[in-house]
């Protein structure tokens, strides 16, 4: 196991940090960034607690989602944070997801961070498969997924009860023998 390091032409995903409290909390605060994802707005002290569960987590145990900073190399801030997990019983298989901060969106920081993190696991870690679940009606996480080559493989109709109603979600991977023939 390893501390994760990616960097891109503008951005570092790393580790977690208290110092990214401020800007973790900002965004992770706020209801219209955790619409689509598996966690509900934080108040100061649950954005703490979960950065803190964070700090020092390594690449590579199977079963455990660990959570990154999404650092922009210009101001030395967290702009997101992305999630890799690999499959319990098959640690050729990643699941991710990734948050962007809604002061961030819409400037490339998603593909960005996506083709990292697939740059990291495919040419890299020779992971076998990545899958990304994805909430029915989030058409932007949906188009970036398929901009990069995933394909979406399933469709489960309101199978989560998720903040206060029935969700349906689709599940998006890609292999790595695609992800190959792409580059």
């Amino acid at each position: 196991m390893e501390i994760l390091n990616i960097n891109t032409s503008r951005l570092q995903i790393r580790n977690l940090k208290l110092i990214d409290l401020s800007d973790f909390h900002v965004y992770r605060s706020n209801p219209e960034v955790t619409k689509y994802q598996g966690f509900d707005v934080m108040n100061l002290e649950q954005a703490e607690d979960f950065i803190q569960s964070q700090l020092d987590k390594k690449f590579g145990a199977a079963g455990e989602w660990v959570q990154y900073g999404i650092e922009h190399k210009q101001t030395g801030k967290i702009i997101g944070d992305c999630a890799i997990k690999l499959q319990d019983d098959d640690v050729r298989i990643a699941e991710i997801g990734i948050t962007i901060s809604h002061l961030q969106q819409k400037n490339g920081f998603a593909k960005e961070v996506l083709l990292g993190i697939m740059t990291f696991l495919f040419d890299i870690k020779n992971i076998h498969r990545v899958v990304e679940i994805v909430d029915a009606e989030n058409i932007a996480s949906i188009n970036l997924l398929k901009s990069v080559g995933f394909r979406q493989e399933g469709h489960f109709i309101e199978n989560i009860f998720f903040k206060g109603k029935w969700g349906s979600e689709f599940q998006y991977a890609l292999l790595k023998k695609e992800w190959d023939a792409k580059s």
